[in-house]
């Protein structure tokens, strides 16, 4: 099972909606994840196998595996964003 991070600045609204879509996006495509939302901060100390954020906040989880999402609810956008790296993950724990 993945462990993935969606991130916004206060970990209030935008992540959640993220979290919304990764949670969809991972049932339609059979990928079994636990998603959870952060904020910036509190996201620094979490283990995660990836994170997920916009360009703004991306750069600085220098080490960490992370997707860049240009939007926090467009499905459609997002999913091109994440898609394949949520399945070279999975590949890659099996």
């Amino acid at each position: 099972m993945l462990t993935i991070l969606t991130v916004c600045g206060n970990g209030i609204g935008s992540s959640i909606m993220l979290k919304m879509k990764i949670d969809e996006i991972c049932e339609d495509h059979h990928i079994k994840a636990s998603v959870e939302s952060a904020d910036f901060n509190s996201a620094q100390g979490k283990k995660a196998d990836l994170i997920i954020t916009v360009k703004e906040l991306a750069y600085q989880f220098e080490g960490r595996e992370v997707a860049v999402v240009r939007s926090y609810i467009n499905k459609k956008k997002i999913e091109e964003d994440v898609l394949e790296i949520l399945k070279k993950i999975q590949e890659s724990k099996m």
